[in-house]
């Protein structure tokens, strides 16, 4: 019973960096459509908010298997 309540708390968990990740590209794509010239500025920025974002996941599921 435990291991299915830790993937259940993971999956609550996930939605948190999956809204994250949302949030980053909208503002991404925003920021783009107001400023054209600025693209690759923001696209660096965008990837490295997505990786982040993307890192609270890993770690999450990481957890989720150990504990």
């Amino acid at each position: 019973m435990d291991g299915n309540l830790n993937m259940i708390g993971y999956g609550l968990a996930a939605v948190g960096p999956g809204i994250g990740i949302g949030l980053i590209f909208a503002a991404y794509i925003n920021g783009v459509a107001r400023q054209p010239e600025a693209q690759s500025r923001l696209q660096s920025i965008a990837i490295l908010g997505f990786a982040l974002a993307e890192a609270l996941a890993i770690i999450g599921i990481a957890l989720a298997f150990v504990l």
